[in-house]
C-alpha cells in the first residue's frame, strides 16, 4: 500500500524548492515558508503542537514558530520537513502518522499549488482518494461544526455521507472527488472544484462561511 502521506510530503518539499520561501499560499497570511515553518513545528516542536488546535495555546505555537524562522533558513526547514519527524514524535508511528498526515500534507500541496496564478486539478490515484475520502468522513463533523447550514458529502457515484445534520437554515449537498470534498470541508470552498446543491442564499452563506480551519 502506498504511504499517499509521504508522497505528498516530497511533492511538496520539491514546489518548495522550486518556487521558494516568499510566494503566497492559501493560509491567510502565510508564504510558503511560514507553511514550511508551520509543517516543520507541528510535527517536530511539542510545545507548538497544542496550539495548532487550542486557539488558547495559538501564541505559543506563532512564538515557536518565530524562534524556528530565526534559526533555520527556508531551504533547512524544507529538508527537515522533507526527513520526516523526529523518531520520538508521535507522527513517527507508521500508521498513526500515515492517517493523521494524509489530509494534511494534501491539503498543504494544494495550499502551495492552488495560490499559484495557474494551476490543474490533479487526477488522484484511486487508493489515495478512498484514503481521502475515509478522512473526510471521519474528520466532516470537526471541520464543519462552524458550517451555518447542515451539509451531505456526495461522491460523483452518488455516494453520500452526512457531514453536519440540517440547520435552521436546512442542508446543502457538496458533490465532488474526495480530495474537492477535503479542501471544501478544511475552508478552502473557494478553489475547491465542487457542486452545491441547495437553497440559494444557504449555498452561498456555505461557499463563503469561514469554517475556522
Amino acid at each position: 500500500m502506498t504511504d499517499y502521506s509521504r508522497v505528498e510530503r516530497l511533492a511538496l518539499c520539491d514546489l518548495f524548492d522550486q518556487l521558494g520561501p516568499d510566494q503566497p499560499t492559501l493560509c491567510e497570511g502565510w508564504t510558503t515558508y511560514d507553511l514550511a515553518v508551520h509543517l516543520y513545528v507541528r510535527e517536530a516542536d511539542p510545545m507548538a503542537g497544542p496550539g495548532i488546535m487550542i486557539p488558547a495555546l495559538s501564541d505559543t505555537t506563532a512564538r515557536r514558530m518565530a524562534r524556528a524562522k530565526q534559526r533555520y533558513s527556508f531551504a533547512e526547514v524544507v529538508d527537515k520537513v522533507r526527513n520526516g519527524p523526529p523518531r520520538a514524535s508521535i507522527y513517527a508511528f507508521p500508521k498513526f502518522g500515515h492517517q493523521l498526515n494524509t489530509t494534511e500534507y494534501f491539503v498543504h500541496h494544494e495550499d502551495v499549488r492552488r495560490a499559484q496564478p495557474s494551476y490543474e486539478v490533479r487526477t488522484l490515484p484511486a487508493e489515495q482518494q478512498e484514503g481521502l475520502w475515509k478522512g473526510v468522513r471521519l474528520g466532516a463533523k470537526s471541520f464543519l461544526r462552524k458550517a451555518p447550514s447542515g451539509v451531505v458529502l456526495r461522491l460523483p457515484d452518488g455516494t453520500t455521507s452526512v457531514a453536519k445534520r440540517p440547520t435552521e437554515r436546512g442542508s446543502v449537498t457538496v458533490t465532488g472527488e474526495p480530495g474537492e470534498l477535503v479542501l471544501f470541508c478544511m475552508g478552502r470552498q473557494r478553489v475547491a472544484d465542487v457542486r452545491l446543491e441547495g437553497d440559494a442564499e444557504t449555498v452561498e452563506r456555505l461557499r463563503t462561511a469561514s469554517f475556522g480551519v
